[in-house]
């Protein structure tokens, strides 16, 4: 078994996309048997596609959701263990000025708990959680 990623939200999304970043594509397609996703970018996806309006946009992205499960990614849940890693960090980062979205907290915290690498376009996000280990496959071969 190889190194684990859990895919963030911005990654899972490029594959919506008629033209998907090339370095996304060609990461998964050789990682694809090591990626997994968390709940918390199921619920980050579906909340994105219930705030749309009806439409081509809409329905192409439900079909994409739908098809995602063609890739068999594992979903991580965000269980007791991640939710005390996300309370120790959240209160950390807050005492130090720095107010992370509850959202990234909890897929910070998915991941690092389960000892993968967060893939996620937005390091800057992610950058001041402790024990977390972050790629941008938008930029990095």
């Amino acid at each position: 078994m190889g190194i684990k990623y859990l895919l963030d939200t911005n990654i899972l999304s490029e594959l919506s996309k008629n033209k998907p970043d090339a370095n996304v594509v060609s990461h998964i397609t050789q990682h694809g048997d090591n990626c997994s996703t968390a709940s918390i970018v199921i619920h980050e996806i579906n909340y994105g596609i219930n705030r749309l309006e009806e439409g081509n946009i809409k329905k192409n992205l439900q079909l994409f959701l739908n098809q995602l499960e063609t890739y068999k990614f594992q979903i991580y849940p965000y269980d007791t263990k991640a939710a005390c890693y996300h309370a120790s960090e959240r209160a950390r980062l807050i005492k130090k000025g720095l107010t992370p979205a509850f959202a990234d907290g909890q897929i910070a915290a998915i991941a690092s708990t389960n000892n993968l690498i967060l893939v996620t376009r937005n390091r800057s996000d992610f950058i001041n959680f402790n024990s977390l280990q972050l790629e941008n496959w938008f930029i990095e071969n």
